[in-house]
């Protein structure tokens, strides 16, 4: 694997980039390379998206990050955010995986997350160590932290569209395998 071989999967909102990042770790733990970071999924009643999930890879605790029901004074669209599920499962997370994991991923760098400095530090940390890293990000927020992400040098960032979201894993695969695309 390319040493600290960082990527960025972006794209617009439900276009895929949470199940493109699912395929690569696939691909890693096929391998049997420990992945860990944090991951979050739609939660979903009748059919229809109410809220995310937060994943620990290494450990698959999980806990609800964001619901359309959830009061808190975070908001972003319609989901009230639980800030403190971020600070005290997904940060940890990310800090566990910069110790203990091979390659590090976190879904997602967005509106949601930047209401938190601890996770903002994490994700600094996470890119300064030398480590593969995948994650995926906001495609439109001016977020300083996502501005900074992507004018780094050491950061390549593909962007998932309907058209390529089922070659992109395979070519990020390439990448963190060490091939030049």
């Amino acid at each position: 694997m390319a040493s600290a071989m960082k990527i960025g999967i972006t794209g617009m909102p439900s276009v895929g980039k949470t199940a493109t990042l699912l395929k690569i770790v696939e691909k890693l733990e096929e391998k049997e390379t420990i992945v860990g970071g944090m991951v979050t999924e739609s939660l979903e009643e009748d059919g229809k998206r109410v809220g995310f999930k937060l994943i620990n890879w290494l450990t698959k605790e999980e806990a609800t990050l964001a619901h359309e029901k959830n009061p808190s004074e975070v908001k972003v669209g319609k989901y009230g955010v639980d800030l403190d599920v971020l600070e005290n499962m997904g940060v940890p997370a990310i800090e566990q995986a910069i110790r203990e994991a091979e390659v590090i991923v976190i879904d997602e760098v967005g509106k949601m997350e930047m209401e938190s400095d601890r996770f903002c530090n994490a994700v600094k940390a996470a890119l300064d160590c030398d480590k593969p890293l995948i994650m995926t990000l906001h495609k439109k927020s001016r977020n300083p932290l996502l501005q900074d992400i992507r004018r780094r040098d050491d950061i390549r960032i593909l962007e998932v569209t309907k058209v390529n979201r089922n070659l992109l894993p395979y070519k990020i695969e390439k990448l963190l395998e060490g091939e030049v695309m």
